[in-house]
């Protein structure tokens, strides 16, 4: 028995009561979902391997479940987790997701995956914050799919930063990965002391000493040349070349964020298309990261592409950089899509201030099903109901 606190206790169940407990309140749970519905199936399943159920309590009665699987040798799947809606939304996935992880490590797994509607911010960010990692994106009978998993071996942890690109490739990762990658030649960086500039804009206030301010852009490129190497551990793709043509004109925008007279990081953004903000680049110094500066960055920035008219807020990060994908999953933004580009492994993330089409996101993950305004702009005004 797991306690779980508030009167809550999570306790292991048979597989069948797991069945027994879907067939009776699976539509409570995921009625509002939106699942292409196959013809029956014409062949078996496989075998299930190792399971893993537990029954969610509330006192005695049967509230929710999580049941997992053994996939592979390696890898348990988290497979199915419900809870009843009026259960929701008291942090039960949160302080359950331990000693779930805790289990499988036990049982001798190294890897831990889990799928979720792409929209499902209350359960992927839960799962972003324990240790997952963005793996992939697909399409299936449910909508749009996100593939998370967790590596219980450090080593392998290690390996998908590498593959993501968000760090360089050094000692037992770089061997198992078979890369010849020369040790002792790398430098620690010294990071450059640079005071604001005075063409700096008005200042706007991000608690504990920290501000952020307007720079044009040609500042803001001074900044980064100065402080790139000192802001990044990433690997990009060295093109060898400078660009043969002109940077596209389009409406570009700059904040230096400063801390005691010093620069000690940057946002710059500039227009993707007629209804798109593009956030496409963001640094915060060594010394200042772990503050909650980003968060607090966010709603400022948000706030500023409101004002100039834009609907959609786009952003990519590299697919194992949680310290900045939870918080904009926290801010309202979507995983949108998985890219490789010369930065690495990047998820694509979308925000909207547009409520009408943020619900449309939703339905298109099958998250939910079109219904009122939505369904009408879909064109389904015959299902959409009022």
């Amino acid at each position: 028995m797991i306690t779980l606190g508030d009167g809550y206790e999570a306790r292991p169940i048979t597989l069948g009561t797991y069945r027994e407990a879907c067939a009776r309140l699976e539509g409570h749970i995921f009625g509002g979902n939106s699942l292409y519905a196959f013809d029956p199936p014409t062949k078996m399943p496989p075998p299930l391997g190792e399971s893993f159920q537990w029954g969610l309590f509330c006192g005695e009665e049967l509230i929710g479940w999580h049941h997992a699987h053994q996939q592979d040798e390696r890898t348990v799947s988290m497979a199915d987790t419900g809870l009843l809606p009026e259960h929701q939304g008291r942090g039960l996935y949160t302080r359950l997701l331990p000693h779930l992880l805790d289990a499988f490590r036990a049982a001798g797994y190294t890897l831990v995956g889990s799928h979720h509607r792409a929209t499902n911010n209350r359960v992927i960010v839960p799962k972003l914050r324990a240790g997952f990692f963005l793996q992939g994106v697909n399409l299936y009978e449910g909508g749009v799919n996100v593939a998370l998993t967790l590596s219980l071996d450090g080593a392998y942890r290690e390996a998908m930063h590498v593959r993501s690109g968000f760090r360089q490739a050094s000692g037992e990762v770089a061997r198992r990965l078979g890369l010849g990658v020369v040790e002792g030649t790398s430098e620690t960086t010294t990071v450059p002391r640079l005071p604001m500039p005075e063409t700096a804009g008005e200042a706007v206030d991000l608690g504990d000493g920290y501000t952020i301010h307007p720079v044009s852009n040609g500042v803001y490129r001074e900044v980064y040349g100065q402080l790139e190497a000192a802001a990044y551990d990433t690997v990009s793709f060295d093109w060898g070349e400078a660009p043969r043509l002109p940077r596209p004109d389009f409406p570009a925008f700059a904040w230096l964020i400063a801390h005691g007279g010093e620069v000690v990081g940057w946002h710059s953004a500039r227009q993707w298309d007629e209804r798109t903000m593009y956030m496409s680049n963001t640094a915060l110094l060594p010394g200042h990261r772990g503050r909650g500066l980003y968060t607090r960055l966010l709603p400022h920035l948000l706030a500023a592409f409101r004002a100039e008219g834009y609907t959609l807020v786009r952003s990519h990060h590299h697919a194992t950089n949680n310290a900045v994908i939870v918080p904009k999953l926290r801010a309202g933004f979507v995983i949108a899509g998985l890219e490789v580009n010369h930065h690495g492994m990047m998820a694509v993330l979308l925000h909207s201030f547009d409520p009408v089409y943020r619900e449309y996101l939703d339905v298109r993950s099958g998250l939910r099903r079109p219904a009122g305004e939505v369904a009408r702009r879909l064109g389904l005004d015959g299902l959409g109901g009022p």
